[in-house]
């Protein structure tokens, strides 16, 4: 119970006059200052205040608070995505960095690495969320084709590594099988719901890149390191993400930090998976929506950045590159940030603009996931499987000294602030739906 307050059982509530009746006697008549606190700070707390009655209410009977609607700009990520497009030449060239990218690079990529990864983990989750009824009936009726695919599997990892083969061949498995159950127009819905939200992604990302180089041009990139390193000892009381790396690489294998690259660099699947199952399986407009949570979340970092500078605990540590292992991925990728930072701070002329992200505060890596299982919450067994990666995600994130973990937090907050900016409406309409409860009792009125 909350509290009670005197007098309103005397009147109705709703949105009709007996209800204003009661506000305003709730306000004008014997009620005191701290009743009348407590009942504004939960008034408030629940938003607009809608109560359904119909007639004068008796003592005991129920009624029900709803919150009312807000209204949000949650098309603004497309007005921000313009704005940072159109400033982007100016901006380049009045720095002089490079207006040119690495094609090549971001293409492939994007368009090649991380289309097909994303198609992979899109049909594994989806097979997970919609089980077919009888899978071993299933299997012995599509005996012969099951064949040419463990030929086709088999070929390719004799000229691939496994996995690769594995990841392509469910890939084309999936594919064949789209375009079997569409019928063509179908097809060309199905495709522009996906392909346009990820042009769209594409061109938040490449500008994402240009702007952390501009950032970089006229911020120094480890100005709040030393301060985000102090904040950690503190929440870890006296320990820091250094500290538990090292006691990491000294006491297991390298072969678990392999495994800790692979779920840590498998994040960005996550991202092209949840597109594709919110276009197909919602509509394009749902997947412009979460590629706009997205983008929002990243412009948001990019405004923390500019602010607040840091490259990770990576950079701070003194004997980081001395004993983190050379051989893994990480080494070599924390110590390119490191020379590209300084290389962009000293005005170094840089050839073109490629996948250069340098940002540690706020952790993007915990941010998308974040916004990956708010689209896809309404599948349980995704969600499941989705935060159970994610836990090991947040291993490997202090394991391989990423991040601080004041990053982590900065990164849960900025995926908050995105949703409610760009998905408000349906996080409202999410909160509307579970609604308080009031008791009109003689002593007054009361909420659970």
């Amino acid at each position: 119970m909350w509290g009670t307050f005197p007098r309103l059982h005397e009147f109705d509530t709703g949105g009709d006059p007996i209800a204003e009746s009661a506000f305003a006697s709730f306000w004008t008549t014997g009620t005191t200052t701290e009743s009348r606190a407590h009942t504004a700070m939960t008034l408030g707390m629940m938003g607009c205040v809608l109560v359904s009655s119909a007639g004068r209410r008796s003592a005991g009977e129920k009624l029900t608070i709803l919150p009312g609607g807000q209204k949000y700009s949650k098309d603004s990520h497309y007005w921000v995505s313009a704005l940072l497009g159109v400033a982007l030449v100016p901006l380049l060239k009045r720095l002089n960095l490079p207006v040119a990218y690495d094609w090549p690079k971001l293409c492939s990529a994007y368009w090649l690495v991380l289309a097909a990864q994303s198609i992979f983990v899109a049909t594994l989750l989806s097979l997970l969320a919609f089980p077919p009824d009888d899978p071993f009936r299933r299997l012995r009726q599509e005996v012969p084709r099951l064949s040419i695919v463990l030929v086709y599997f088999l070929v390719l990892w004799w000229t691939l590594t496994w996995v690769k083969a594995l990841i392509v061949t469910v890939d084309a498995v999936a594919i064949l099988e789209f375009f079997r159950r569409l019928k063509p127009p179908d097809l060309r819905k199905a495709a522009g719901s996906v392909l346009l939200p990820a042009l769209y992604l594409f061109f938040g990302f490449l500008l994402v890149f240009a702007y952390n180089d501009i950032i970089l041009s006229v911020r120094f990139f480890g100005a709040t390191d030393a301060t985000l390193f102090m904040m950690d000892q503190w929440l870890l009381h006296g320990f820091s993400v250094s500290s538990l790396c090292h006691w990491a690489v000294h006491s297991l294998p390298v072969s678990f930090f392999r495994v800790l690259e692979l779920i840590y660099f498998g994040m960005f699947s996550q991202i092209g998976a949840a597109l594709i199952l919110t276009g197909l399986y919602d509509n394009k407009r749902r997947a412009f929506q979460f590629v706009g949570t997205i983008l929002t979340a990243y412009y948001l970092a990019l405004a923390l950045f500019y602010l607040w500078p840091s490259q990770g605990p990576f950079y701070l540590c003194p004997t980081h590159f001395s004993v983190f292992p050379d051989q893994l991925q990480t080494y070599a990728f924390q110590k390119w940030s490191v020379a590209n930072s300084q290389a962009l701070w000293k005005h170094v002329r840089v050839r073109h603009i490629s996948t250069d992200y340098y940002i540690a505060l706020p952790c993007m890596h915990i941010a998308q996931p974040l916004v990956v299982a708010w689209f896809l919450r309404r599948w349980k067994r995704m969600l499941a499987v989705l935060a159970a990666y994610d836990v090991l995600l947040l291993a490997a994130i202090v394991l391989l000294e990423w991040h601080y973990v004041v990053d982590i937090i900065a990164g849960v907050l900025v995926a908050c602030v995105a949703i409610a900016v760009v998905d408000g409406g349906e996080l409202w309409s999410w909160i509307r739906s579970r609604p308080a409860t009031v008791w009109v009792g003689k002593n007054g009125l009361s909420l659970e």
